[in-house]
């Protein structure tokens, strides 16, 4: 599988991914903190690509999306953005109702 072939399958097999600076146990830097942080505050779980231990993921992300930072949020398939972003539409309350969608299409597509 090519590097933007795996990307895709990430993007689109994950309700809601992260593809961040660390780990959100340990992330390794402030936009990704805050971004994880809004993540985690929707009660959902999510997946996360550590962008330091996957070069290749590192390296073409940005070209794959047309988004040149990180992290990037992706949920239901579709890119959210960055950390700005994500942070305001968890403040609007849209994050959630985004993430908890997302979660409840990816449990049907699982019981399915």
């Amino acid at each position: 599988m090519d590097i933007m072939e795996k990307i895709k399958h990430l993007v689109e097999t994950n309700p809601a991914i992260i593809f961040m600076k660390g780990t959100p146990q340990f992330p390794q830097c402030g936009f990704s903190a805050r971004a994880v942080e809004a993540l985690s505050q929707c009660g959902e779980e999510f997946a996360y690509v550590n962008i330091f231990e996957e070069p290749e993921v590192y390296q073409n992300l940005p070209r794959f999306a047309n988004w040149p930072t990180f992290p990037q949020i992706y949920v239901n398939g579709e890119l959210i953005g960055g950390c700005d972003i994500t942070l305001e539409l968890y403040q609007r309350g849209e994050l959630q109702k985004m993430v908890k969608d997302a979660a409840a299409k990816g449990q049907e597509k699982t019981t399915a």
